[in-house]
C-alpha cells in the first residue's frame, strides 16, 4: 500500500523525514535512513528503497553499488506523519560494514522466523535426502505424529530431566510444529494472529 505524499509532514524536518527499515521476515530493524519526497516516490514506483543521502547529497538506491538492495513489503507512517517505517525483503547485508543489520542486537530473538523461512526454502527447493523431504514423502499423518512424540518427550523432559534436556525436547516440538503448519498452508502468523485475537 503507497503512502500519499502530500499528507506527510515535511516541514517538520526541513523535508527529511527518518525512514525505518525492518526485514519483512523476522521483524528485526536493520537500518534508519532518511528521504525526501523524491526519494519516496522513487521507493514507491520501483519497489526498491531509494534515500536521500545527507553525506552524497543526492537520492541514494540501497544496493546501487553492492545489489544489497531492499525490496519493499509493506509501507507505514507514524500517528505525527513525520516518520516512515518500511518492512522490506533485504538482499544480503544491510550494512555497509557486512553486518546483517546496522544495530548490533542479537539474532536469536528472531530466530523463530529465520527457522520458519528455512522449512519454506525446503519445500520451495527440496534438497534430495534433507530431513524435511524424508518427511514430506511420508506425508501429513507421519508429520502429525511426530509432533506428537515431540509433544510428549517435552513433557516427560519437563517431569524428569534437566533444564538442557527440556531446552533441546521443547525445540524438538517447536521445529515440527512449524513443520506441520507449514504442510497444512498455515503459519506462525496465522498463529500470531489467533493469540492476540484471543487476548483482545
Amino acid at each position: 500500500m503507497n503512502i500519499n505524499i502530500s499528507t506527510l509532514d515535511w516541514d517538520k524536518t526541513a523535508g527529511l523525514l527518518p525512514v525505518i527499515i525492518q526485514d519483512y521476515k523476522t521483524l528485526e530493524v536493520l537500518m534508519l535512513g532518511y528521504m525526501n519526497a523524491e526519494a519516496l516516490e522513487k521507493t514507491q514506483a520501483e519497489g526498491k528503497v531509494t534515500f536521500f543521502s545527507r553525506s552524497k547529497n543526492r537520492l541514494w538506491t540501497k544496493g546501487e553499488t553492492s545489489n544489497n538492495f531492499l525490496f519493499v513489503k509493506e509501507l507505514f507512517v507514524d500517528c505525527d506523519n513525520d516518520t516512515i517505517l518500511i518492512k522490506a525483503d533485504a538482499v544480503g547485508p544491510t550494512c555497509h560494514t557486512g553486518s546483517r543489520s546496522c544495530f548490533k542486537t542479537d539474532f536469536n530473538q528472531n530466530f523463530i522466523f529465520e527457522l520458519e523461512n528455512i522449512i519454506n526454502d525446503r519445500y520451495e527447493n527440496p534438497v534430495e535426502g534433507s530431513y524435511i523431504n524424508k518427511m514430506r514423502n511420508k506425508g501429513l499423518n507421519k508429520i502429525a505424529q511426530k509432533v506428537g512424540e515431540e509433544g510428549v518427550e517435552t513433557v516427560i523432559a519437563a517431569l524428569a530431566e534437566s533444564e538442557e534436556e527440556l531446552i533441546g525436547e521443547a525445540s524438538d516440538l517447536v521445529f515440527h510444529l512449524l513443520f506441520l503448519l507449514k504442510e497444512k498452508g498455515l503459519s506462525i502468523q496465522d498463529i500470531a494472529k489467533n493469540l492476540e485475537k484471543r487476548h483482545k
